[in-house]
């Protein structure tokens, strides 16, 4: 299987909230309303613009079938290193299984090591026990408490 590692271009951004909805979570917290939402529109142009955030698309065949953005943030800690955050993590439902995610993820962290990052982090939420073992048999480990305040 060949993938196609790109970043997404504003053109994706409809196919990239389809697979945020095409979710347990992401179907009650997501705005399936077309036209889009503004906010995905404001979210997608401060993401491109940022040089530190990359939303890669994962695609096959010329079909969107994944998705994750990395942040790149610099720390005071470690020496002084870098980190790459990655989030929002998806693969179409009819796509997972096939090992689309692990090949996304070795992907991902190149880019972080070609970065010049130490560490490569991530959260899950805690209802998605499927997503956790999968971060596991990649290596992640829970070694911290996460904390979150919705504001």
């Amino acid at each position: 299987m060949n993938l196609n590692y790109r970043s997404a271009q504003r053109s994706d951004l409809e196919g990239l909230v389809e697979l945020l909805i095409n979710d347990p979570l992401g179907h009650s917290r997501e705005d399936a309303s077309y036209p889009l939402n503004q906010a995905y529109e404001s979210a997608f142009e401060a993401i491109d613009k940022d040089t530190n955030n990359e939303l890669l698309v994962v695609e096959l065949n010329g079909k969107l079938v994944g998705m994750l953005q990395l942040t790149f943030i610099p720390y005071l800690t470690h020496i002084g290193s870098w980190r790459c955050l990655i989030e929002g993590v998806r693969i179409h439902e009819s796509s997972r299984g096939q090992g689309f995610g692990e090949q996304m993820f070795k992907h991902a962290i190149s880019l972080a090591k070609d970065k010049g990052c130490k560490i490569v982090q991530l959260t899950s939420d805690k209802q998605r026990p499927d997503a956790i073992r999968f971060y596991e048999k990649l290596g992640f480990r829970a070694s911290h408490e996460g904390f979150k305040l919705s504001l």
